[in-house]
């Protein structure tokens, strides 16, 4: 069972409060999760406890565990990933909230998990793409193809993650924690320029209204209470509206969220007639693709997506532009008259 390295790494967190799902929170908090993470956590620890007759977790064990896990598999239907996030919350709960022992060999029914190939644009149709999107939006696409960033990364990224003199763009805390450095195509970074003139607009104005400081990682407004205020902490894409921070109750400035470059590809997709499932990470997957068609090497690619194993990477060999006019089908030898 895989541990999670952002709790391992900090000492034994006592919660306060006396409702299980508030000392959750708590713990969750206290390890710097993201709301989203906290959100799915909570969803999950709620359905093990109704699974189970809402029987307290310290009075449940190794086989009321593997029940619910497998009703998943069994009779929900539910994907490998999602069985997965759902055992990651139930540890979580019982190693760090109620600080109790959790059987190792836990062995439920396991969702299958089935392989299934990316979609990959073709050059040409990222081209079509990319040119039938503008503003905001189409430089966020932009920067997430040529540096094969996730949607939540790029929409995170700070003013101070852009290293313009060596091309290159910092990804802080992505998936599983970690940060990398990938890809800031010279092409776009006369726009990028631009668009942070007019992003520091934005910035001066919060300044001179005195609005809140951007929300910091990793309680970083604690050790730095004023960096939040601070140019190189902004976000690159900022939202136009101020916000309520779900957590403080603070009114800030957050960053952009994602429905607004979904409906723009989706836009885009249908203006250039591009028949293909098109969403954000599609993006991803092409960069990372159009890398191997051009030779690549697939431990270079491997680092820059940030994926810890390389067999997450190897899924792009597979849908890699083969010479297939060398190939004749064999429909072709048949005499049909």
């Amino acid at each position: 069972m895989a541990n999670d390295a952002r709790s391992a790494e900090k000492p034994k967190f006592r919660p306060q409060s006396v409702r299980l799902m508030d000392q959750v929170r708590e713990v969750l908090r206290y390890h710097h999760y993201s709301v989203r993470t906290e959100h799915s956590y909570i969803k999950w620890i709620l359905a093990f406890i109704r699974f189970n007759g809402k029987k307290h977790p310290k009075d449940l064990g190794k086989q009321d565990i593997e029940g619910f896990l497998s009703d998943m598999a069994v009779n929900k239907n539910y994907a490998a990933a999602t069985q997965n996030l759902a055992l990651n919350s139930i540890v979580f709960l019982y190693r760090h909230v109620l600080d109790l022992p959790i059987a190792e060999d836990l062995e439920p029914i396991r969702s299958k998990k089935p392989v299934r190939l990316p979609v990959v644009l073709s050059q040409s149709e990222v081209t079509l793409l990319l040119s039938a999107m503008s503003g905001v939006n189409g430089l966020l696409a932009k920067l997430m193809y040529g540096g094969g960033l996730r949607v939540m990364e790029a929409l995170r990224l700070r003013v101070q993650d852009v290293d313009f003199s060596n091309g290159y763009l910092i990804v802080r805390d992505g998936k599983g924690g970690k940060d990398r450095t990938t890809l800031l195509a010279k092409s776009v970074v006369e726009e990028l320029h631009a668009h942070l003139l007019e992003t520091k607009i934005l910035f001066e104005q919060d300044r001179a209204n005195n609005i809140a400081g951007v929300y910091l990682p990793n309680a970083l407004d604690k050790k730095y209470p004023n960096a939040g205020v601070t140019w190189g902490w902004h976000y690159v894409f900022p939202s136009k509206t101020l916000s309520t921070d779900p957590r403080t109750g603070i009114v800030r400035r957050h960053h952009l969220n994602e429905t607004g470059l979904q409906k723009a590809l989706r836009a885009a997709k249908s203006k250039v007639a591009i028949d293909k499932r098109v969403t954000s990470h599609t993006l991803r997957h092409s960069f990372a693709t159009h890398l191997l068609e051009a030779g690549t090497n697939i431990r270079v690619v491997q680092k820059l997506l940030g994926h810890v194993d390389v067999k997450t990477t190897e899924i792009y060999t597979h849908v890699l532009q083969q010479n297939l006019q060398a190939v004749v089908s064999p429909l072709e030898s048949l005499d049909l008259g």
